[in-house]
């Protein structure tokens, strides 16, 4: 996709400019259009380096697909054609996401399904999303469809909200600890050196450590910023290596109560997700293997990939589950036997995507109860090692002009 530039009239004969993005300049001049306008000039626009105005104008939120998928399942559930719930959800829409609406809408008129036209949008519309609508299409039931799918993605919000409403605030203290200790060792420290050496002051083991740390910092920042730059860049190519994402994803899994919390959450989503396609009508191998692809964590994903395969070769899915107890717990298998038995593996996926949250909740509070007497006490280590690093040296050297 490329951007281009335009400047067009409206009806009142006003001149409006802005920019749309499309794969030629002929479907750019469509876009235009489409929105009641007369194009005057049409030119491609020059991005910056790296894309950076790209990524930006890209950006699309969880929340604007959610506000999207909800207002769409409204429209088509209250029986207007697509093209047109698509034209008024331009309308309505902002920012990137009206043009990526504007684009969808214009490959629809072109004769494109829906799920197509949002297969193009990939920044905006998972694997999964798309899985959903194609199976809505070929069931005839969109309606059904996107109203499932717009509860789950408000369920999904709902909950990631509260894991982000709860990690919050140990976040910030953690941050304000590393502000405060920026300052003193930068900019406090190195004029308190200048005082103490004028005078002499016998100064404690602490204090000199500090010292030494601050004027290092002071000397080689450059150092320090490359370094501290150049550990993230590394530990991030490592990170995308298949070997590499794969031996983070077992260290974070094994974190105490981290890893069994960010295990409890991808369970959650990912059982969800798979109640969803299933009873939408996407057969359990696709579901599987849409799953594989977008799950985060590599464990995960690699033992649903081995699921698939299994299922392939008419292994039960409970069997299949069982056979990997390093990612799937136990009561998943069970449960997943149950709904086999019964024909109703959507329902029973529901239910336990919901035991899942209920623990993850747990799980949440009962870590962020643990951490905060942990930041009291570092807290205290901190502000006690200030005093004896700091503010004793100062007391002598008041109580030595008092003698």
């Amino acid at each position: 996709m490329k951007r281009f530039k335009y400047k067009a009239k409206n009806a009142k004969g006003e001149l409006i400019s802005g920019e749309v993005e499309a794969s030629t300049i002929e479907h750019a001049a469509k876009l235009v259009r489409n929105q009641d306008l007369v194009v005057i000039t049409l030119t491609p626009k020059r991005e910056l380096p790296l894309n950076i105005s790209k990524s930006f104008a890209n950006r699309v939120t969880s929340g604007d697909v959610t506000s999207v998928t909800r207002q769409l399942a409204t429209m088509i559930n209250a029986g207007l054609p697509v093209t047109e719930a698509l034209l008024i959800l331009r309308s309505q829409s902002k920012g990137s996401m009206q043009k990526i609406v504007g684009q969808i809408l214009s490959d629809v008129e072109e004769g494109e399904s829906l799920s197509s036209a949002m297969s193009k949008h990939p920044q905006a519309f998972s694997k999964t999303f798309i899985a959903l609508i194609k199976s809505g299409e070929i069931g005839g039931v969109m309606d059904e469809v996107l109203v499932r799918l717009a509860d789950d993605l408000e369920k999904q919000q709902e909950f990631r909200g509260k894991v982000k409403g709860a990690l919050i605030y140990p976040v910030i203290i953690v941050f304000g600890m590393i502000a405060v200790a920026f300052v003193m060792i930068v900019f406090v420290i190195p004029r308190l050196v200048t005082i103490y050496d004028q005078f002499e002051v016998d100064l404690p083991i602490t204090t000199k450590i500090l010292i030494a740390i601050s004027n290092f910092m002071v000397r080689f920042w450059p150092l320090v910023i490359l370094g501290s730059g150049g550990l993230v860049y590394g530990f991030k190519l490592y990170k995308d290596t298949v070997n590499g994402k794969k031996k983070v994803d077992e260290i974070l899994f094994k974190l105490p109560l981290i890893g069994s919390l960010q295990k409890q959450i991808i369970l959650t989503d990912l059982t969800r997700t798979l109640s969803l396609m299933v009873g939408s009508g996407v057969s359990i191998i696709e579901a599987l293997t849409i799953s594989a692809q977008v799950v985060s964590n590599n464990i995960i994903a690699e033992a649903l990939t081995d699921i698939t395969k299994m299922v392939e070769k008419g292994f039960p899915l409970a069997f299949a589950f069982s056979r990997h107890p390093e990612a799937f717990p136990f009561i998943l298998s069970q449960m997943v036997a149950v709904g086999e038995e019964t024909g109703k593996m959507d329902e029973v996926l529901s239910k336990i995507s919901h035991v899942f949250e209920v623990e993850s909740d747990q799980k949440l509070k009962a870590m962020t109860a643990a951490i905060e007497p942990l930041i009291l006490i570092v807290l205290g280590l901190g502000v006690a090692l200030m005093v004896v690093s700091i503010i004793l040296p100062i007391y002598q050297l008041t109580s030595n002009f008092g003698t």
